[in-house]
């Protein structure tokens, strides 16, 4: 008797498996040293062995339950905001700022979704550039100008 299984989750848990054993094994190249003393490859190897397993949990989850979903086709709206996002962001950072073009590409981001509506997709934007500039420019200070010269600065 052939064994049920969805197709999806399958490869979806090999190519977790996939990843994480390679970093896992990249991260043996370095110093691993101990979890009282970590060397540079310390995390590198814990979080590939801990996707590893994670993808091992979704393909045995997939084992026994069989694909009945019609596959859905892809949405190429999203496909296209969240690449012309990574394009914008790379191409305007300099001269537009870290503020503009982080709440533009956070916006642009959650538009690619048609669950968001344009006041989420604002309201998240705004919070995710509060947190940003918070964590990358001040806390870290990351030498990007806040608003860039293309706005005057």
């Amino acid at each position: 008797m052939l064994a049920k299984f969805s197709l999806r989750e399958l490869l979806a848990g090999g190519i977790f498996v996939l990843a994480g054993a390679y970093f896992a094994l990249e991260a043996l190249n370095y110093e691993v040293g101990t979890a009282f003393r970590m060397g540079p490859g310390f995390m590198p190897l814990l979080l590939g062995a801990v996707l590893a397993m994670l993808g091992i949990g979704v393909a045995a989850s997939g084992w026994q339950k069989p694909d009945i979903e019609k596959p859905l086709p892809p949405s190429w709206r999203g496909i296209a905001l969240i690449i012309g996002v990574v394009i914008f962001f790379g191409a305007t950072i300099r001269g537009l700022g870290f503020v503009p073009v982080v709440f533009i590409g956070a916006f642009g981001s959650a538009m690619a979704s048609r669950l968001n509506s344009p006041l989420f997709a604002a309201l998240l934007a705004a919070g995710l550039t509060v947190l940003c500039t918070a964590i990358f420019v001040i806390g870290l200070g990351m030498t990007v100008p806040w608003f860039g010269p293309w706005l005057g600065q």
